[in-house]
C-alpha cells in the first residue's frame, strides 16, 4: 500500500566528494523542506543562491546525464540523487551545493540512500500528488523504446542488449518498492566503455571516473569488480527512475523499456506530464 502523505527529511545531512564529469570538490547538503516544495537544488557558490526545481520543465539537456536547468541555477549529472529520493518516496527536500554537479559517490545511488535513511524521515500532513497513468505511451527511436501502461503501483520491466560479449541480454523486472529499491536497484554503478573514454574527455566528461565508481569494460573483459552479474541493467532501472521522477509526483504505471536512455526516458516524462494536464 503507497503511503498518500508527503514526506521530507527529519534532518540536515551533508556529504562532500567529486563530480562523475567535472570531477570538481563539491559539498552538498540535504535539508527538509515543506510540504509540495518538491526537491530542489541550491547552487551555494553562486551569488544569491539561485535555485532550480527537480521538475521535467527545467531539464535542458539529456546527452550522458540529466541537466537541469533555471536561469543562473544549472545542475547536471543528477539522476542518481533523484533516484535515491523516488525509490525512499521523498517528497520535498533542498539539496544545497556549491558546485554544479552532486558528488559521484560510488557511482550508485546508495550513498545517497545511507544518506536519507541517516537523516530520517518525516511524514507531513499534505497529502502525496499521485500521477496513475490511464493510457498507454510509447516513445520509440530506432530499436529502442520506452512505454508506461496502466498499473496498480510502479514497476519496471528493462531489456539490455550490448555487443559485449560480457553483456549481451540482461532482463530485470521488479515492483519498485522502498524495500526492492535498495535491495536491488541502489547500489548498481553507472557503466563506461573503454573505447568512449577518449571520446568523453575531449567533451571534457568523465573526468571524475574510477574503476572503483564506474563499472569499467574493455573490449572482452571487465575492468572492475562487479557487484552482480546484471549490474548494468539495474543501473539502467535506476536511471529510469530518478529520470521519471521529473513528473513531479507519484507515478503509477508498468514501465516497460528496451535499450532506453536519458533521452527516451525524458521524451516519456513528457507524453505523462501531457496527460495529467
Amino acid at each position: 500500500m503507497l503511503n498518500v502523505a508527503q514526506t521530507t527529511l527529519a534532518g540536515s545531512v551533508s556529504y562532500s566528494g567529486i563530480g562523475l564529469h567535472a570531477a570538481n570538490e563539491v559539498h552538498m547538503v540535504l535539508r527538509p523542506a515543506p510540504a509540495d516544495t518538491g526537491i530542489v537544488f541550491v547552487r551555494t557558490d553562486l551569488p544569491g543562491r539561485p535555485s532550480v526545481q527537480a521538475h521535467l520543465s527545467y531539464v535542458t539537456n539529456t546527452m550522458r546525464a540529466t541537466t537541469l536547468e533555471n536561469k543562473e541555477a544549472k545542475v547536471f549529472t543528477v539522476e542518481h540523487v533523484l533516484s535515491a529520493f523516488c525509490g525512499l518516496r521523498i517528497d520535498n527536500c533542498i539539496v544545497e551545493m556549491d558546485s554544479a554537479e552532486p558528488p559521484v559517490a560510488d557511482g550508485s545511488s546508495l550513498p545517497f540512500v545511507r544518506l536519507i535513511e541517516k537523516a530520517g524521515v518525516q511524514r507531513l500532513t499534505a497529502p502525496k500528488r499521485m500521477l496513475a497513468v490511464r493510457k498507454q505511451h510509447l516513445v520509440q527511436e530506432d530499436d529502442k523504446f520506452i512505454a508506461i501502461i496502466p498499473y496498480d503501483g510502479f514497476r519496471i520491466t528493462f531489456t539490455s542488449i550490448n555487443p559485449h560479449p560480457m553483456l549481451g541480454v540482461q532482463f530485470f523486472d521488479t515492483e519498485i518498492t522502498e524495500q526492492n529499491y535498495i535491495k536491488e536497484i541502489a547500489f548498481a554503478r553507472t557503466i563506461a566503455f573503454t573505447e568512449e573514454l577518449e571520446m568523453l574527455k575531449k567533451m571534457g566528461l568523465g573526468k571524475g571516473g574510477t574503476i572503483e565508481n564506474v563499472v569499467v569494460y574493455d573490449k572482452t573483459s571487465c575492468l572492475s569488480n562487479l557487484r552482480i552479474t546484471d549490474e548494468l541493467v539495474r543501473h539502467k532501472v535506476l536511471d529510469v527512475i530518478g529520470d521519471l521522477s521529473l513528473v513531479g509526483g507519484q507515478l503509477q504505471g508498468h514501465v516497460i523499456a528496451v535499450k532506453s536512455s536519458h533521452k527516451l526516458n525524458n521524451l516519456l516524462t513528457h507524453k505523462i506530464i501531457e496527460e495529467f494536464r
